[in-house]
């Protein structure tokens, strides 16, 4: 509950939003038995009041190929009927522009849209007066640091459970990235992004806790936990964790297609401005919540008598059973609550990326890197490893191209390993 109420509170800054790049607008709803098409206004919003912009010129193709072509009238509207339902491609030329105007986001001149049967779809292509910014290497440093703070913040919250699962079981789960990929994808299907009636992302992402939870529930006592009873090695459990790694991404695949799509709400956001930090109201908040439901699992861990449980259990696994305390329900609230925290960062990364089906897998060698820089096993490692990644990632784009971060990233984790094995919260364990 406590999780749930502190997602709540995103809801306020949430709504902070506004218009920066293209997007879909389906606030017009066409009658039944209009034709597919695709229509919309371009408008010099940088003048009070916005300024219509005639002449620019649209083309909307399919499979590479043209379908249609526009050009805006003196009011600034434009339409493209289509040949049919289908997945099409919309592209402003910026040529086509008045001088002193240009897109706000030079790489968002074109939309893939979906259009289905006799619907009409409106879209949105953010411009304005050509502006030049520019930032102190301070000023660049700073937000790239802020930028990885959310990016870290997120990393830590879907590798705590990570982290739990194999503190208390021994299990190197590779399927948990699946897990982070299942968040986001209910999230998806339960807010009005898959289209049709749906409830807003904010309830949805709550609720995803709970799914979340369930999901972890149900993996640990229809599988893992037979497994173990069986006295499965550690190295089997290892191999179907891999085996149902690769299962739920092809059930995704079906299910949700191979296409990244993004979620309805909350994904064209004006910068908010503290000081020279610029960014998103979306990503502020997102450091907020995961930062807040960190430090909650801090205190749950140390102040509660299931948090002392789990670090007995954590720290040695016979001994607890011996003191009396129920290891199996130990490792089922530690699925449950992983996979919980594991659910909403996949939120969170689908609000900051896109939503597809093998998002998870693509972070989870950066979990896997926070995880064993702070420490495997413990919480607080997977919580500072994630975060110093996320930094480093992020930090690195200063100096290096946007491809090669990762690169940087995991040269960071060895030279860690290297001067200390353990991890940075880690302890030394003798051997022989």
């Amino acid at each position: 509950m406590a999780l749930a109420l502190l997602a709540f509170s995103a809801a306020f800054a949430l709504s902070l939003s506004g218009l920066a790049v293209a997007q879909e607008d389906d606030t017009e709803t066409p009658q039944p038995d209009e034709p597919e098409s695709v229509r919309g206004r371009i408008r010099d919003k940088s003048k009070d009041p916005s300024r219509p912009l005639a002449g620019v010129e649209l083309t909307a193709e399919e499979d590479g190929g043209a379908v249609g072509e526009a050009v805006t009238d003196e009011e600034g509207e434009w339409e493209i009927v289509l040949p049919g339902p289908g997945t099409y491609t919309v592209t402003l030329d910026p040529d086509s522009l008045p001088d002193g105007v240009a897109l706000r986001d030079e790489d968002k001149n074109s939309i893939e849209v979906e259009i289905e049967e006799g619907r009409a779809k409106g879209l949105i292509f953010a411009v304005g007066a050509r502006t030049t910014i520019t930032q102190s290497t301070a000023d660049r440093l700073l937000n790239l640091t802020v930028k990885g703070i959310r990016l870290g913040a997120v990393i830590a919250l879907a590798s705590v459970g990570l982290s739990l699962v194999f503190g208390v079981t021994g299990l190197v789960n590779f399927a948990h990235g699946e897990i982070v990929s299942f968040g986001a994808l209910v999230a998806f299907f339960l807010s009005t992004s898959a289209g049709g009636p749906g409830i807003p992302l904010i309830p949805a992402a709550v609720l995803t806790l709970v799914v979340g939870g369930l999901f972890g529930w149900a993996l640990e006592m229809s599988l893992f936990r037979r497994l173990r009873r069986r006295k499965s090695g550690n190295v089997a459990l290892i191999v179907v964790s891999i085996g149902l790694g690769l299962f739920l991404r092809n059930v995704y695949l079906i299910i949700f297609g191979v296409r990244p799509r993004p979620y309805t709400q909350f994904t064209v956001q004006q910068n908010f401005d503290i000081g020279p930090i610029s960014l998103p109201a979306k990503d502020y908040v997102i450091i907020a919540v995961s930062l807040a439901l960190l430090v909650l699992v801090g205190v749950l861990l140390q102040a509660t008598r299931v948090g002392t449980a789990l670090r007995a259990v954590a720290d040695d696994r016979d001994l607890s059973e011996a003191s009396g305390i129920n290891v199996e329900r130990i490792i089922l609230v530690t699925w449950v609550a992983g996979s919980a925290l594991a659910g909403l960062g996949g939120v969170f990364q689908g609000l900051t990326d896109r939503v597809s089906y093998d998002m998870g897998f693509g972070l989870l060698l950066l979990m896997f890197a926070a995880v064993i820089l702070g420490g495997i096993g413990t919480a607080y490692g997977a919580m500072v490893g994630g975060l110093l990644i996320g930094v480093v990632t992020e930090v690195s784009t200063y100096w290096v191209e946007s491809k090669y971060k990762l690169a940087v990233a995991f040269s960071v984790l060895i030279l860690a390993v290297l001067l200390r094995p353990q991890g940075l919260l880690g302890r030394a364990e003798r051997v022989g």
